[in-house]
């Protein structure tokens, strides 16, 4: 099955440029969530590229 890599590597908000789950969305999901956070693509620019990806910083954006 294909995924859509190209397409999504077009819309992915990562800033991290050596990643190689760029495009490979539920890879990029199941690697952040084993880690305890989201994927950069949760949060705006200029917070995602702070690198911290935390549920408390995903709530401090958006739970107001």
């Amino acid at each position: 099955m294909d995924c859509g890599k190209t397409r999504n590597t077009k819309g992915c908000k990562c800033t991290y440029e050596p990643c190689e789950r760029k495009g490979l969305c539920c890879e990029c999901l199941r690697y952040h969530l084993s880690m305890k956070q989201l994927p950069g693509c949760c949060f705006p620019p200029e917070a995602e590229k702070t690198y911290d990806r935390s549920f408390r910083k995903f709530i401090e954006i958006h739970g107001k």
